[in-house]
């Protein structure tokens, strides 16, 4: 997710095994009056409210405004990727999903002060949210440096699994794309691995700088930049929804 370097833990998710832990910490840092206020006031406005079990939202009916499209983002950090799309594509619907209240509250801010009426917020379990969306109701999915999870008896807690990436492609519409960045090769091997074995998922690199370069229109965060600066070098994958048959 977006927000690790302000220590903003990530959105882990899962596939629905009560056992697996989904996500670290709910709230690090103590909330500024404002912050509060924001939580308070803003975040029931935003909040997704999920149908009954067994039933299925309807996207477009999220927002206050026409949207062309929706838009997901898993563990959306502070929000800095979001609310830079958000207010680059007035027309789509972005959902942000973050359980970590320090990170729900900075994309409040940004939504505040951009006045932007293209966002929706889910700050529970991202796999409850899946659950509640039709079959190819959306354009995109994003999953943006999650955490690794990375001794080898916690990685049953990266978001990345086979049922995951199945229910990210039964939710994307066909030609719709799953991003997922990282700086950590191990998960962007553990997720290509996982991503061959999905049948509606295709990789789309053809070349190496495919995957060196980041996604277009990419704004760039603080957690990338330090990445960066660590030495880490970003991987950037895109698969495709296939066409059914």
């Amino acid at each position: 997710m977006m927000g690790r370097d302000d220590s903003v833990p990530p959105e882990t998710g899962g596939t629905g095994d009560a056992e697996r832990a989904f996500y670290g910490r709910r709230k690090g840092k103590r909330l500024r009056p404002g912050q509060e206020q924001r939580l308070e006031g803003l975040l029931p406005t935003l909040r997704v409210a999920l149908p009954e079990r067994g039933a299925f939202l309807n996207p477009p009916d999220l927002f206050p405004v026409p949207v062309d499209e929706i838009w997901l983002e898993i563990g959306f950090g502070g929000g800095e990727h979001l609310a830079a799309q958000a207010e680059a594509h007035p027309r789509v619907g972005i959902i942000g999903c973050e359980p970590f209240v320090n990170g729900v509250v900075k994309l409040l801010r940004a939504v505040d002060e951009r006045s932007l009426r293209n966002v929706r917020v889910w700050d529970e379990d991202a796999t409850a949210l899946l659950a509640a969306l039709p079959d190819a109701s959306l354009a995109r999915v994003y999953l943006l440096y999650p955490d690794p999870w990375p001794k080898r008896r916690q990685r049953k807690r990266r978001f990345v699994s086979d049922a995951s990436l199945a229910e990210i492609a039964r939710v994307l519409r066909p030609g719709g794309l799953f991003r997922f960045a990282s700086d950590i090769d191990d998960y962007a091997g553990w997720t290509l691995v996982r991503a061959v074995r999905c049948p509606q998922l295709r990789w789309t690199a053809e070349r190496a700088d495919d995957w060196r370069r980041p996604f277009p229109g990419w704004p760039g965060t603080r957690y990338e930049a330090k990445a960066l600066a660590a030495g880490r070098l970003p991987s950037y994958l895109t698969f495709e929804r296939m066409s059914a048959g």
